[in-house]
């Protein structure tokens, strides 16, 4: 437990989600990209082994003391499971370089779902025991989550996201098609790591209101995303669903995919998403991690966190502080402690709203 708290995460989100006291407002910073960093190990490197992977998010939880621990799955791993191929940056996150599909038509005759299993995918497996190894180490005082993509993100690292956005419209059958198979595959996921006590978290930057309309999402987007967040309901577990980008014409079609806690991007108004849905559900966010965490002083980082406490601590079904989106690797290691201290300073329980009034 963080030298600064009186509870440990798992009794702050517990006593959070019960509606009881906590000693402070809980605060869940995106550390995954980064989290290679505090420890002085590039990103490729940390790619090497499961042990790597916990050194790296292990020495983040102990340096920062934040809410969750992630497991690092990735926008990618439905796509590589199969067969997509990936660069291999020294100190970034891969990118896709060949899609496993060239064409929709390939659908029935390549996509084999016994592939997305841990047995028979080295990169699922070596998240396994990286999130066998942080339960061992700091279960007992902080939860894990699996970071996976929402289905139509799974889709387009099976599939280019350019000729995934044009078949929308000139093969939606195809489409559909393609979203049950990620769906499907993202339920085989969830299922061995929640069996394994992990928790899931959506991220779909692909179903973003920059790139869909809300006619689109609701299409290809909300009911593929409802099985699966019913489904790892019926685990007994919540999920957070980050959307990138302007989802302010999603807003309320982001809330009906039943989602426990919404996590907005900076892009997005916090007062407004509060006053739209604010009595339905938790909202999270949304520091800037650009101009703030990446590009701003300890200082500029304290004020953004002052900015979301005014726009959020009074939603009706709660606020958790954390970043709009990932922290990019070059962030400075202080903003991120500048986050934390800042986090614990003005979300300390019972709330002073004049502390970040001013």
């Amino acid at each position: 437990m963080h030298k600064d708290d009186q509870m440990t995460p798992k009794e702050r989100m517990g006593a959070f989600f019960a509606g009881k006291e906590v000693d402070r407002i809980p605060i869940i910073p995106f550390v995954t990209a980064v989290s290679g960093k505090i420890i002085g190990m590039t990103h490729q490197e940390k790619r090497q082994s499961a042990k790597n992977f916990f050194l790296c998010q292990s020495a983040c939880y102990e340096r920062f003391g934040h809410d969750s621990v992630s497991v690092e799955y990735g926008l990618h791993g439905i796509g590589t499971a199969f067969g997509s191929k990936t660069n291999d940056p020294v100190d970034n996150v891969p990118a896709i370089v060949e899609h496993y599909l060239k064409d929709l038509s390939d659908l029935n005759n390549k996509l084999d779902l016994s592939k997305v299993e841990r047995k028979n995918d080295p990169w699922a497996q070596l998240h396994y025991e990286m999130a066998q190894m942080i339960i061992e180490k700091h279960g007992h005082e902080v939860g894990v989550s699996l970071s996976t993509p929402g289905p139509i993100t799974a889709a387009s690292s099976l599939y280019p996201i350019e000729k995934l956005l044009r078949s929308t419209r000139k093969e939606p059958e195809k489409v559909h098609e393609l979203l049950r198979i990620s769906t499907d595959a993202l339920k085989i996921v969830a299922k061995e790591f929640m069996d394994g006590g992990v928790g899931i978290s959506l991220c779909d930057p692909v179903a973003s209101g920059t790139i869909l309309s809300e006619k689109a999402y609701r299409e290809f987007v909300l009911p593929y995303t409802k099985e699966i967040i019913d489904f790892i309901h019926s685990y007994g577990k919540s999920v957070t669903y980050h959307v990138c980008g302007d989802t302010t014409a999603l807003t309320e079609a982001m809330v009906e995919t039943g989602c426990n806690v919404l996590s907005i991007d900076n892009r997005v108004s916090l007062e407004d998403t509060k006053k739209r849905v604010g009595d339905k559900i938790v909202l999270m966010g949304n520091v800037d991690p650009i101009t703030s965490m990446m590009l701003g002083t300890t200082k500029d980082v304290e004020e953004n966190v002052k900015e979301c406490f005014r726009q959020g601590y009074d939603n009706p079904k709660k606020y958790i502080l954390s970043t709009g989106c990932g922290i990019p690797i070059d962030s400075p290691v202080e903003n991120i402690d500048a986050f934390m201290a800042a986090g614990r300073k003005y979300g300390k329980w019972p709330l002073n709203p004049d502390l970040f009034m001013e």
